[in-house]
């Protein structure tokens, strides 16, 4: 209800106050304080003189004035417990599975990666037998304990198709 009101008040002679806002003639600019810059300048010529005159006792001055810069001595700075590399990081093809192309081509050793991953917990879960925490490390490039972690705590996804007489049980 309110809103209705305050649209009446705002609509209530909208073209007559447009027409007398715009035959308006535009707002002068505020007065200037008389004691501006540029009006001081342009009262006294002799300022403006002083201004652009050359001081020949300065000009000399500064010509006696001579600076030299010297960069202070490089310091190698001993990097402490920072060294770098000798050589490059030791690196293994993958063992690609079927996504062979998604996967990366070179691994360092001692990480694997996320098909390999899969490949080795998939393998060790159908044939736990062939696929021993030891063969694995052996393959894979990795260390025993991480590869003991692994198939510990880390299951694939087992796909459960169920028969159409035990849906309806469930």
């Amino acid at each position: 209800m309110g809103g209705r009101l305050v649209r009446v008040f705002r609509t209530f002679n909208v073209e007559s106050r447009a027409r007398r806002e715009i035959s308006k003639e535009k707002p002068t600019p505020a007065p200037r304080h008389p004691t501006s810059r540029l009006n001081e300048l342009a009262d006294h010529p002799e300022i403006q003189e002083e201004i652009y005159r050359k001081d020949d006792r300065l000009l000399t001055l500064l010509k006696d004035v001579y600076v030299e810069s010297r960069d202070p001595p490089v310091r190698v700075k001993d990097g402490g417990g920072e060294h770098l590399p000798c050589k490059q990081e030791e690196k293994r093809l993958t063992k690609l599975g079927h996504l062979g192309d998604l996967d990366v081509k070179k691994v360092p050793k001692g990480k694997i990666s996320i098909v390999e991953a899969l490949t080795l917990l998939n393998n060790h879960k159908l044939h736990p037998q062939v696929w021993t925490a030891e063969k694995i490390a052996v393959e894979y490039s990795l260390e025993l304990k991480d590869v003991n972690s692994l198939l510990e705590f880390f299951i694939p996804f087992t796909v459960q198709e169920f028969p159409k007489e035990t849906r309806k049980a469930i």
